[in-house]
């Protein structure tokens, strides 16, 4: 991983290879449209280029390497790591390595301690921002920074949902080991950085059909809107690909989640068997600000086998979600900004798309924004789902509170109300200035 970016000069795609700080001209035009495209295209590039060395800056300063409480368990993505014995006092991650056991009377896999943790943790597919890739359709864009990091999120949280679907939630990503299992690949291909069918969860793909839906190359996107742009891609992606006609996403509308909606959906009528699926739930814990009555709500969902995180973090800037401790929340940042990879390439460098520093950030900084990812392989973890979750979702010593989101039993379209199929705009994100201190997340880094 390199901490500072290269400064070299973008080529864009043309007949004449043409620099991208020298657009291809044709026909006759007069100076001044010259002299205004070319400030027009070296304005962009210098902007990009300060948006990315300004992103890795704060991303590689980051200095903090909080203490990791050893009488407290670590929860990731319903896997629990805890101490052997009691210490007597905390102690930074990354030493003491032996203190940590897997949690075996709840979920666990069969390695102990902090190591099992480390591995678990680098295992997770990491998708960030990345530059130098072909030219994002009716733009001048070639890098995503500054603009895609909920995209880049909202790809994490699938790419878990594939890794849980096609390699199971005990695989392990091993660096070490030149030989990888094809899916592992395969997943990373999905999600390349290119115009192709042959990668449907591609920037590209998420944009054009972002286009669609009113957004364009360098808008915001939000939580919601984003989930249902995965959700049209799989459609689209099933038309090419049978690998994705074996999943089904859903994206819950007004923080409801209609079960024949999602039987209908996942149940072949000929067959009666099961599509595996990916819900999607946007919800908003918070009219401005996070309301902390939501908290033990939130954290007991990274408890739950099928979890597969939250995409949210803090206003304007997305985070993944994938566990917690005590009342901190594990993530993982999209806004590192890398190279591209030419992914289609034999034996492609996977070093780039797993981290090997998980950060931390207080719960009570995050978004009220945000959508909570599960995986369901079968019909019975669906239905194990239901029964698990609805009482986690109610506040604590709140019965005049709403829960995070709920369960109905019929369909969508017998609803008494019209419901809408996408957030409104104030819907995605909290307005209100926050404190510099907010914008600080803890790091610590495991060598």
């Amino acid at each position: 991983m390199q901490n500072n970016p290269v400064m070299d000069t973008q080529i864009a795609p043309s007949d004449n290879n043409k620099s991208y700080f020298l657009p291809k001209l044709n026909g006759p035009s007069n100076s001044s449209s010259v002299v205004q495209d070319n400030s027009s295209d070296v304005e962009g590039k210098v902007k990009t280029r300060i948006l990315s060395m300004w992103n890795n800056m704060k991303f590689v300063g980051m200095k903090l390497k909080p203490n990791f409480a050893k009488e407290s368990p670590v929860w990731l993505l319903g896997m629990c790591y805890r101490k052997l014995e009691p210490p007597n006092e905390s102690t930074e991650l990354g030493t003491d390595v032996a203190a940590f056991q897997s949690q075996s009377d709840i979920s666990c896999s069969d390695e102990e301690g902090l190591e099992g943790f480390k591995k678990d943790f680098i295992s997770k597919l990491w998708l960030t921002y990345r530059r130098e890739f072909p030219i994002l359709n009716g733009s001048t864009y070639s890098s995503d920074c500054g603009w895609g990091c909920m995209i880049r999120s909202g790809q994490m949280l699938i790419g878990q949902a594939l890794v849980f679907h096609f390699l199971g939630r005990d695989w392990r990503y091993a660096p070490e080991q030149k030989e990888t299992t094809v899916y592992h690949r395969k997943i990373i291909k999905w999600f390349g950085d290119k115009p192709s069918r042959n990668s449907p969860l591609s920037l590209h793909s998420l944009v054009r059909i972002g286009k669609g839906l009113g957004k364009k190359p360098g808008d915001w996107y939000g939580p919601g809107l984003v989930a249902h742009l995965f959700r049209q891609a799989f459609k689209d992606a099933s038309k090419d690909n049978f690998e994705f006609d074996t999943v089904n996403v859903y994206v819950a509308q007004n923080c409801t989640v209609y079960i024949r909606d999602i039987f209908a959906e996942c149940i072949d009528q000929a067959t009666n068997k099961w599509k595996s699926l990916v819900l999607l739930i946007p919800v908003r814990l918070g009219a401005e600000k996070f309301n902390s009555i939501y908290s033990p709500c939130l954290t007991t969902l990274f408890s739950i086998k099928e979890c597969i995180g939250i995409i949210g973090g803090r206003p304007k800037h997305s985070l993944y979600f994938v566990g917690y401790q005590d009342d901190r929340l594990i993530h993982l940042d999209p806004h590192y900004c890398q190279e591209v990879v030419d992914v289609w390439a034999s034996d492609f460098p996977l070093t780039t798309f797993h981290c090997r520093s998980p950060r931390k950030l207080p719960i009570s900084k995050i978004d009220p924004s945000c959508c909570i990812g599960f995986y369901c392989r079968t019909k019975e973890d669906f239905l194990t789902l239901v029964e698990t979750v609805q009482p986690i979702v109610v506040p604590p010593h709140g019965a005049g509170d709403y829960p995070m989101f709920t369960f109905c039993d019929g369909f969508s379209c017998d609803a008494e109300y019209a419901v809408t199929n996408f957030p409104p705009s104030e819907y995605e994100y909290a307005n209100y200035n926050s404190d510099p201190d907010d914008m600080e997340s803890e790091a610590f880094e495991m060598i």
